[in-house]
């Protein structure tokens, strides 16, 4: 055997490299890595690291973990070595977390899970962020799946149409959210019932055009579902749409609320974006400081002034205009905002501020609306600003700094809104 190996080492590459595909790649990586220079620059090759089968097929046919001592060296040594080579895993159940949590893996966009038990639920386990933004195909070999609760996110709708192709007959709760929702780029006829799904959720923050094509058809399959939560942007015309949701709403983000907005009670949302090419009244933020209680973040997009103007010299405008109470606002995002809805939230006859304030806003508007930092309206929720993010390479002025003695000056890049170049 020495000779033999002394032979192989003294080979040249294209020999080795031949021999060395007819290996599995385990077997590859584990016999000869860090070998010797030579070796160590072959086994690192993508032939032998992009796609790794960390599986066993056992006596009884069925899969499972590596041997421990070949296990624990992959675990320990090898796979923080090739880890950017990377690109799909096939992992047993019992060694699933010992495999996704040795190291990173930035290039993963695959991973195959076998033998998973029922009990095991991917939302409260530590693996859930190598499923965040990395993972684009995934396969689950499901065993004993009597009552599977599946949470997910997912890059495109095709992924969702795979997961959902009758192989995991036993789902009982599905539970996703997709990056995009579009036409697949190949035809996937899934047709058949999902009869034992009770419970389905499905969320997207990103704009579609495909409800009734790939939505609805999906939704007929679930012909016994007892509890449905949905969470959808939707257009239906060039310049317009509409959001679809479940209520109770559970989701902690509301985007892109126009005038159209009908009001209720959003209790879970924490985040909420304002968008319409119309102004927006006094009497829309009442609603909206209403429908959303606990609100902790508002960013508005709307260059429209306001016409239905309140100011502080106006007696009867004192007497009918209520300040808004914003109970647990912290960040204020007003970059993209008319300088009127900057007014709306300084004039102290208009807003109330309970807590101390992160105002994102561009310093030339805050000059017109305090009037050079001299306006005694603005003055009183000024004071309750913790900080000001002003756009880089903007000086601060003197008067400023004294304006608000006790707030912090940051600057911050600034992009152009996120909803140009959308139809709304």
């Amino acid at each position: 055997m020495e000779g033999s190996l002394l032979t192989l080492i003294d080979s040249p590459d294209e020999a080795l490299l031949l021999i060395l595909k007819n290996l599995d790649n385990i077997e590859v990586l584990y016999l000869f890595i860090d070998l010797n220079k030579s070796f160590n620059k072959l086994v690192h090759d993508s032939i032998f690291t992009n796609h790794l089968t960390m599986i066993r097929c056992s006596s009884n046919g069925s899969f499972d973990r590596l041997d421990d001592h070949i296990h624990d060296r992959f675990c320990s040594q090898i796979l923080p070595s090739i880890h950017h080579n990377i690109k799909w895993l096939d992992v047993a159940c019992s060694s699933m977390e010992d495999v996704l949590l040795c190291t990173s893996y930035p290039n993963l966009s695959g991973l195959d899970l076998h033998h998973i038990e029922r009990d095991i639920a991917l939302q409260e386990t530590p693996l859930t962020h190598i499923f965040q933004d990395k993972i684009s195909s995934l396969a689950i070999g499901v065993v004993r799946c009597e009552r599977l609760k599946l949470h997910i996110k997912l890059d495109k709708f095709a992924d969702c149409l795979y997961l959902l192709d009758s192989r995991f007959d036993s789902l009982e709760n599905v539970f996703l959210d997709i990056c995009q929702i579009s036409t697949p780029e190949i035809v996937i006829n899934n047709k058949k019932e999902l009869s034992k799904l009770k419970a389905f959720s499905l969320y997207s923050d990103r704009p579609t055009f495909q409800y009734n094509e790939l939505i609805v058809p999906l939704l007929y399959r679930m012909v016994n579902l007892e509890e449905l939560d949905l969470h959808l942007v939707v257009h239906y015309f060039k310049h317009g749409q509409c959001h679809i949701y479940s209520y109770p709403y559970r989701a902690k983000t509301y985007e892109y609320i126009t005038n159209n907005f009908p009001g209720g009670l959003f209790k879970y949302v924490r985040e909420v974006s304002l968008y319409d090419d119309r102004l927006f009244e006094h009497d829309f933020f009442v609603k909206i400081a209403e429908s959303f209680p606990f609100m902790e973040q508002l960013t508005i997009y709307n260059r429209k002034p306001q016409t239905n103007k309140f100011y502080e010299q106006s007696n009867y405008d004192s007497q009918h205009l209520s300040p808004i109470q914003y109970s647990y606002l912290s960040v204020f995002e007003l970059f993209w905002a008319h300088d009127d809805y900057v007014e709306q939230f300084l004039l102290d006859i208009k807003t109330s501020l309970i807590r101390t304030v992160n105002l994102q806003v561009l310093v030339s508007t805050l000059d017109r609306v305090t009037h050079s930092f001299t306006r005694d309206a603005t003055r009183t929720n000024c004071r309750k600003l913790f900080s000001i993010y002003v756009p880089r390479d903007i000086s601060i002025s003197t008067q400023l700094k004294d304006y608000f003695p006790h707030t912090k000056a940051c600057t911050i890049s600034i992009s152009t809104c996120p909803r140009n170049g959308l139809p709304l």
